[in-house]
This record gives structure tokens, sequence and C-alpha cells, in this order.
């Protein structure tokens, strides 16, 4: 092998790496550089995720819409960098949290509003007048 024949197969190779589309997906639609996802639509850079949304660099999700690098969680809304959560809307950096609207930074909580707890009622109550009022 001489250098002219490495360089042009390195070159092909790297342009394959490029154009590698979704390996692995199923029925995902709008995707790039996905993997081995199902059912997402306009996700970037996520791997194993389905029904994901307008996603990117989410890992091992479920049911997230609007979502960036967000790991092992499912039910996520337009939050970021959340782990390990379930049913969280507009939080950022929360882990191992279920039920939280708008809170930044929590770890192991449920049913906070803006970092604040609320009982189970109470929260349901708050968080769908402010969907109503959000337009959410």
């Amino acid at each position: 092998m001489d250098k002219r024949t490495f360089l042009d197969e390195l070159s092909r190779l790297e342009r394959h790496a490029r154009d590698r589309g979704n390996p692995g997906s199923y029925q995902s639609e709008a995707c790039d550089n996905c993997s081995h996802c199902m059912f997402c639509t306009g996700c970037t850079n996520c791997h194993r995720c389905t029904y994901a949304t307008d996603a990117t660099g989410c890992t091992h999700c479920t049911h997230v819409d609007r979502c960036t690098d967000c790991h092992q969680s499912t039910h996520l809304e337009d939050c970021a960098r959340c782990v390990d959560s379930q049913y969280l809307v507009k939080c950022t950096d929360c882990a191992e949290c279920t039920y939280c609207f708008g809170c930044v930074g929590l770890v192991r909580k449920e049913f906070h509003i803006l970092n604040e707890p609320y009982d189970r009622k109470t929260y349901f109550k708050v968080v769908k007048a402010l969907r109503a009022e959000m337009g959410m």
C-alpha cells in the first residue's frame, strides 16, 4: 500500500462516517446522526431514544420533546441536562426527579415548581393553570 492509496481510503472512510445517517434506527424521520432510535422526529445526535421530538444529544430517553443532553429519562418537555428523571417541564440540570416544573439543579425531588415543594394535589392544579396561561 502506498501513500496515495492510504490517503484515498482514509478519505473515503471519513466521508462515510460523516454520511452515516441514522444507523440502527427504525421509523425515525428528519433525524440526523441518531443511532438505534425508534419513532423519533427531528432529533440530532441521539442514541437509543424512542418517541423523541426535536431532541439533541439525548440518550436512553423516551417521550421527550425539545430536550437537550438529557439521559435515561422519560416524559420531559423543554429540558436540558436532566438525568434519570420523569415528567419534567422546563427543567435544567435535575437528577432523579419526578413531576417538576421550571426547576433547576434539583436532585431526588418530586412535585416541585420553581424549586419549591408542593403537595401532589396542589402541584397538578398549579401546573394545569400555568400550562393554560402559557399556551402549552
